[in-house]
């Protein structure tokens, strides 16, 4: 789908994210043998754990949840490449079938988005090529010893970033979504090689920035407040800028509300089902994260609503049938 036509979707209607991708694999329970599977049965490096590989080695899996958010009603579905950069990938030894990864991934995902569109062409589904954080910090140094030292620089972060989104884009994304952004300066890589590619394939895509606040503080990791984090950002003509992961809805609502009063672009937010329990594991419903979810839209805070950590096909649900009775956020950057 073209840029302009989802940007007349999106001033039409709230849009619906999906939920998360790693509570729904977790489901499956699945050990080594599987997260192998016959191709890299073999392999030296564990590979329990590397979710994104999972789009090769248990491709039906994969569509499989597409396709139960799909089902679910979400307008969005994000490609399952949150680690998909080799940087991220250097922890199991794979960083040469990055490519493959992405690509594979967002065609499982287009394929699946487009059946779902053939089966209701009056709502279209999107997919959302996810491009995480990585597991480095270009402004913090991972030594207290040494604070000057950094794990990553800026021109590594931006050719890992262009090689990921060359590949999402060839595997048929509508939208680039860097997403749970703990670190400003990583995202800006992100988004200087997005640009660089747009500009050296000859078009461009939308791009949704999500960022994190990490704690009660209100901050992300490398210390920014929301309206520092949009105003770092706010050169770049998004799509959207908002929030997901670290905190439920309810914690999250106030930072949501400062991008919602400053912000030209759309605003995201996909929280998680509210915060972990002494297990790591998230008790808050469908139901009761709904109710927190009605107060976000009829405050008119945002034009994306989904789920993060925790979340199912049944939060997304009833985010979905809530999204239909309310307006969307007006977008001051479409005026």
């Amino acid at each position: 789908m073209t840029k302009e036509a989802i940007f007349k979707i999106l001033d039409e209607r709230i849009l619906v994210l999906d939920g998360a991708m790693g509570t729904m694999i977790q489901r499956h329970k699945l050990g080594e043998a599987e997260y192998r599977g016959q191709r890299f049965a073999d392999w030296p490096s564990d590979l329990k754990g590397n979710n994104d590989l999972l789009s090769l080695s248990q491709p039906q899996i994969i569509k499989d949840i597409h396709r139960a958010y799909l089902e679910a009603g979400a307008d969005i579905i994000e490609t399952n490449t949150f680690n998909s950069t080799r940087i991220s990938m250097a922890d199991y030894n794979m960083e040469d079938l990055v490519p493959e990864i992405n690509r594979e991934s967002a065609r499982l995902a287009r394929e699946a988005a487009d059946e779902y569109t053939a089966k209701n062409p009056g709502k279209p589904r999107l997919v959302a090529g996810s491009m995480g954080p990585t597991n480095k910090t270009a402004s913090l140094s991972p030594d207290v010893n040494n604070p000057g030292f950094r794990a990553i620089d800026f021109d590594t972060l931006a050719a890992n970033y262009r090689e990921q989104a060359e590949a999402l884009i060839e595997g048929g994304v509508d939208i680039l979504l860097v997403e749970t952004v703990f670190d400003t300066l990583n995202a800006k890589a992100a988004l200087f090689a997005l640009e660089e590619l747009f500009d050296d394939l000859g078009k461009d895509f939308p791009i949704m920035v999500s960022g994190t606040i990490t704690d009660a503080s209100g901050r992300t990791l490398s210390g920014q407040t929301a309206e520092a984090f949009l105003t770092s950002l706010s050169h770049v003509p998004l799509m959207s800028i908002g929030l997901n992961c670290a905190l439920g809805a309810d914690q999250l609502r106030p930072y949501v509300n400062v991008l919602n009063r400053k912000a030209p672009f759309a605003v995201s937010a996909h929280p998680n089902a509210g915060l972990p329990n002494a297990f790591g594991e998230y008790d808050q419903g469908p139901d009761e994260m709904g109710a927190l979810i009605r107060e976000y839209l009829e405050q008119q805070l945002v034009n994306v609503i989904g789920g993060c950590c925790g979340t199912t096909p049944e939060h997304i649900r009833v985010m979905a049938d809530l999204a239909q009775e309310f307006e969307p956020r007006k977008i001051t950057a479409l005026v």
